[in-house]
């Protein structure tokens, strides 16, 4: 093997392959770490936040972690170019990085497990499933220091805009599609240092997901969308989601957004993909962030809709430390890495056919004034707004309720809320 690292658990190019019953696979990741002293290092430009110098200080220790690497051994689970794969009824628990992967497979049941990784511990991801297709998750457990469960479609190697299939071709099992795609998770119950369901990097294609019966807690994001390689991810549903996020200190991506939607590139010279065809119904999340729905020039967002959606903003211990920002890591742009930027309940961008029906928005009386419009849209076609039971922050200096620019094609129904007509600026709209 070399130095190639293999982990506790490796399987590649089988079929029919199976772990289950009730035991415990302790990978004592904790020791691979000194609790000590942070990880990482400063990937943006301090200068473009609120706080500036003040924002992520050297030499402060970071309590929400993550926590400085002593080495890095292998993922605990492993299974690669595999076909039917069945983990059912055991516990992960102590994973120095990511438990559970699934590299081009296909055919994927994961059923009742429960994985207990140190929330403090950078990369410990739960359910990790990259470029595979044909995976149902139900039924699980999971505590991760870092993302929960995800989908990407990683090539081998991750930090190229492209990718060969000619490892596919090669394997007699295994996804041998070009798309990562038909993921099915249901009754799940997630907290993430990071995300807890992450959808995005990688090189290929992702379509197909479907979220629904999911409790997401105490976690740095909630959902996150990332279309951050040349490829696009499309066709995604959300039904029937708890979500509660915070505000994490330290150097982990996010700011206690509950749904975040990006389109930005993490490599030089090249665009983004798009994001399509996504919807998020039944969501009640409580957070101390917005929703964020950033999309670019080159790289629309399209298709979104947001039904019956109910968001608590509230006030929290790092607000006024880390709130009032925009965190949009990976991005080949320091600018546009971690930047200031106000918090409206929604914000969206470069985004064409946005169905918002159905939203209500509480806020926190002692929010900052950087906690805005109940929903800001800026360069669009074709927003309705229907049904919304929201205003503007109380403290907030724009009293605009609803605050569009540059857009053609506006449609605001079912406003009234509490006998109180909703306040609409509008800038540049057709």
């Amino acid at each position: 093997m070399g130095e190639t690292r293999r982990g506790i658990f490796f399987c590649e190019d089988a079929c029919n392959i199976s772990i289950t019953g009730k035991g415990t696979i302790d990978a004592s990741g904790s020791h691979f770490y000194d609790f000590s002293q942070n990880h990482g290092s400063p990937d943006f430009d301090r200068s473009l936040t609120r706080q500036k110098e003040n924002y992520m200080k050297d030499g402060t220790f970071f309590s929400d972690g993550p926590v400085k690497r002593i080495s890095m051994p292998g993922m605990t689970i492993v299974f690669f170019h595999c076909t039917k794969v069945t983990l059912s009824g055991i516990t992960v628990k102590d994973t120095p990085i990511w438990a559970i992967r699934f590299g081009y497979c296909e055919d994927v049941l994961v059923e009742g497990i429960t994985i207990r990784n140190n929330i403090l511990i950078p990369n410990s991801d739960g359910i990790h499933c990259t470029a595979s297709r044909n995976i149902r998750i139900s039924d699980c457990d999971i505590v991760a220091g870092d993302d929960a469960i995800i989908m990407t479609g990683f090539d081998k190697e991750e930090n190229i805009p492209s990718y060969s299939m000619k490892e596919q071709a090669e394997k007699t099992f295994g996804n041998k599609s070009v798309y990562a795609e038909n993921m099915s998770v249901t009754n799940c119950q997630l907290r993430s240092s990071s995300a807890g369901i992450r959808i995005g990097y990688g090189q290929h294609s992702i379509r197909r997901c479907i979220f629904s019966n999911i409790t997401i807690y105490d976690s740095n994001r909630g959902i996150g969308i990332f279309a951050h390689d040349t490829t696009d991810i499309e066709d995604l549903i959300f039904d029937n989601i708890i979500i509660a996020t915070r505000l994490y200190n330290g150097h982990w991506w996010g700011h206690g957004e509950p749904v975040h939607l990006s389109c930005v590139s993490r490599f030089p010279g090249h665009n983004s993909g798009q994001i399509k065809n996504v919807t998020f119904s039944n969501i009640q999340a409580t957070s101390e962030q917005g929703i964020l729905i950033y999309g670019q020039k080159e790289s629309l967002i399209e298709n979104i809709t947001f039904q019956n959606v109910n968001l608590s903003i509230k006030n929290g211990r790092e607000t006024l430390s880390y709130g009032g920002n925009f965190d949009l890591r990976p991005a080949a742009e320091r600018s546009m890495q971690i930047f200031e930027h106000d918090i409206p309940g929604i914000y969206a961008q470069y985004v064409t056919n946005l169905s918002v029906n159905g939203f209500e928005l509480e806020w926190d009386h002692t929010l900052p004034d950087f906690f805005t419009n109940a929903i800001e849209v800026n360069e669009f076609t074709d927003l309705r707004i229907d049904k919304l039971h929201g205003k503007a922050s109380f403290n907030s200096k724009d009293k605009a309720d609803v605050k569009i620019s540059n857009g053609e094609g506006f449609h605001l129904t079912d406003y009234d809320y509490m006998g109180v007509e909703t306040i609409v600026q509008r800038k540049n709209v057709k």
